[in-house]
């Protein structure tokens, strides 16, 4: 062993050579170096992180909807109005006070049923004056009948007098004469007769007409007059009831756009709503189409009638309602979202151009946009009928993109 001496001797030495210095340094080199080494490491790991989250954020994510098979409806919407199938204003044809009034609103009335009746004080008197004038003229014509027999045997005397050479043949002229008269004067009073006849029956229809009554079997939709007021039946005729027949059947009025005339058909099928049952949908149907145009500022439109079963009689006449119908159906159709028919990807691959010119969607494979050229149909503003192209029911088509985050 060596002794305590020698130990001090030999770590002098090591002191003296700088041996002791020399081995700090090279440890301090090492670690820096690995410190160094690992810094490039995570430097390298940073960059590769940070390049695989910048393409992340640079892929677009696609929003997408899927293809099925159902019924896609076309319809056509417009807005009118209910009436009563049958609808019917009394008016008064003769001038007068309303004297007495036999209904009020919502009474149900049938043919021939007094509604009202007009003072008919003028007009009966007009009725008796009408028979006193046709008994004047009858007492007339009587007379005139007389007098004609009377001058026809006053002739034929003074025709049997010349030939006897008794008379004149001036006295026979002037006895021909009376005779044409009083012929005449018969033609003359038949006629007034006729007339004074056609008088009274005028007077009597008068008469008859200051009693209102209703053509129809129905009800009072309104009454537009008051017991005591004065009607005046001159160039328009004074409207005093509206009538309407059995509400539970009724028609709906609305007009529908030209752009939209052109699928619209008589016998379509047809549903509405209105204000009053916002939540109800009533049915109905196409029964008539007008030729008619309405022009409404610069807006054209065609009338069509729809009938309207009103059974639960909900409904009633003047309500606006909002009528669909329906113009076309297929059912059980593969049905493409049209937002996919507009969508193009924004980012296309190098082999892919901007969207062919055909029509068509975009799907996914793996990760790549790829177009499928469609031949579509009819379309109700949201789906549209695929008639044929490789789609089947199930598969996803781009529709929109999510999120594409900016560099």
């Amino acid at each position: 062993m060596m002794s305590e001496k020698q130990s001090r001797g030999d770590a002098e030495v090591v002191r003296t050579l700088g041996l002791e210095t020399s081995g700090k340094q090279r440890l301090r080199k090492v670690v820096w170096g690995v410190a160094l080494l690992l810094l490039a490491a995570g430097a390298a790991f940073g960059v590769q992180h940070f390049l695989q989250q910048r393409a992340l954020r640079l892929k677009p994510r696609y929003q997408t909807e899927r293809v099925q098979k159902g019924d896609i409806q076309v319809v056509v919407s417009a807005t009118g109005t209910l009436k009563g199938q049958n609808t019917v204003e009394v008016g008064a044809e003769v001038s007068g006070r309303v004297a007495k009034l036999y209904v009020d609103f919502n009474d149900h009335v049938t043919p021939g049923q007094v509604l009202a009746e007009i003072d008919p004080e003028q007009l009966r008197a007009a009725v008796d004056e009408g028979r006193a004038r046709v008994a004047e003229a009858d007492a007339a014509t009587k007379q005139a009948r007389a007098t004609l027999l009377e001058s026809r045997q006053g002739r034929d005397r003074a025709e049997q007098q010349v030939a006897q050479g008794l008379v004149s043949t001036k006295d026979l002229e002037a006895a021909r004469a009376a005779a044409d008269r009083a012929e005449a004067s018969v033609e003359s009073a038949a006629a007034n007769a006729q007339v004074a006849r056609a008088t009274l029956k005028s007077s009597s229809s008068k008469l008859d007409k200051t009693r209102i009554v209703s053509p129809i079997d129905g009800i009072v939709l309104s009454r537009l007059i008051e017991p005591g007021q004065t009607v005046t039946a001159g160039f328009e005729t004074p409207v005093l009831f509206k009538l309407a027949e059995d509400l539970r059947r009724m028609s709906l009025y609305v007009y529908v756009d030209e752009a939209d005339i052109g699928r619209t058909r008589e016998g379509q099928a047809a549903s509405f709503t209105v204000d009053a049952y916002p939540d109800k949908v009533f049915p109905s149907k196409v029964i008539s189409l007008r030729n008619e145009p309405k022009e409404d500022e610069n807006v054209v439109t065609y009338e069509a009638v729809l009938a309207v079963d009103n059974s639960e009689l909900l409904l009633r006449p003047g309500m606006t309602a909002t009528a669909t119908i329906v113009a076309d159906l297929r059912k059980d159709v593969l049905a493409v979202p049209n937002a996919a028919l507009r969508f193009t990807p924004a980012t296309l691959t190098p082999q892919q151009t901007s969207k062919p010119a055909r029509r068509g969607v975009w799907i996914l494979k793996g990760e790549t946009p790829s177009f499928v050229a469609l031949r579509t149909g009819v379309s109700d503003g949201s789906m549209s009928e695929v008639l044929s192209g490789d789609l089947k029911p199930g598969s996803d088509v781009l529709v929109d993109v999510i999120e594409e985050k900016k560099r």
